[in-house]
């Protein structure tokens, strides 16, 4: 059952999407945190540590929905014209439903992160939450609503690697587990973490926009889809890895940088301030 982890591609995989799947998290950790905060003090934490557990336990169940339909792969309808020829399968219909969904719902965040920054958090502060089961239920409603982009982002970080589906189910269980774990021991640090360096989360937004891409392009694949003559080929895994370790290595020297220049801020007000003296 295992066996997937022996693979050096199957342990890239499985650490971006662990990443991934926290850094997408935070805006399902901030609300749940709000909705958690409208109950008294002593239910707070309480409501937050089953929230996060529903949580996993509804990201597992669609999993196996989800690579379920992928796994059906035997096309039910041909297209044969003079210029596209395609065999479509549930499997196509998923993974092209999936990218194009990734696409909209990343440029949207992305969008409302730059122009409507607390559209969301005032929504839901508006909204009367008086019991514990009234909170659970708000929670696991929002958790629905941000499962559907990481679920998708597993299947694309996680198709085509291993023997079969098991071996990619395997995989994305692990990271929910995972992920959802560390949200649960680190959720504050990881907030405050977020909230100091909000490019973290524009950059995941925007390997979901890789992502969705490749779904799209992969149904299309898997499909034997032609369009005048010319197959639409699978892109490789490692060229979406690159990306995201590339990207990620450029913000952290951004990072680093930002933080010298603060420090020489700092220091010169220091020396300003004495000299002024």
């Amino acid at each position: 059952m295992f066996e997937i982890l022996t693979s050096a591609n199957a342990w890239v995989a499985l650490l971006t999407l662990t990443f991934l799947e926290i850094v997408l998290g935070i805006d399902n950790i901030i609300f749940i945190s709000i909705a958690a905060n409208r109950l008294p003090a002593d239910q707070q934490k309480k409501a937050t540590n089953w929230g996060l557990l529903l949580a996993m336990a509804q990201r597992i169940i669609l999993l196996f929905l989800v690579s379920f339909l992928v796994g059906l792969s035997e096309p039910f309808y041909h297209i044969n014209t003079s210029w596209l020829t395609m065999g479509i399968s549930w499997q196509a219909i998923i993974l092209f439903v999936g990218g194009m969904f990734l696409l909209y719902k990343s440029t949207s965040e992305i969008h409302e992160k730059m122009e409507l920054p607390d559209h969301d958090v005032n929504e839901l502060k508006a909204k009367k939450i008086s019991t514990f089961s009234k909170a659970i239920v708000q929670i696991v409603i929002i958790d629905f609503i941000f499962s559907i982009d990481s679920i998708l982002t597993a299947v694309g970080m996680t198709s085509g690697i291993g023997s079969g589906p098991k071996d990619a189910l395997v995989l994305m269980i692990i990271a929910v587990v995972i992920s959802i774990i560390i949200m649960m021991t680190f959720a504050n640090p990881i907030r405050v973490f977020i909230n100091k360096h909000p490019s973290m989360q524009l950059l995941a937004l925007s390997f979901l926009i890789l992502i969705g891409f490749m779904l799209v392009t992969e149904a299309a694949h898997l499909s034997h889809t032609q369009i005048f003559g010319q197959e639409i080929g699978a892109i490789p895994k490692g060229y979406l890895y690159f990306a995201i370790a590339f990207s990620l290595l450029v913000e952290f020297l951004n990072m680093r940088f930002r933080k010298k220049a603060e420090l020489i801020g700092k220091n010169k007000d220091n020396t300003d301030g004495i000299t002024n003296r």
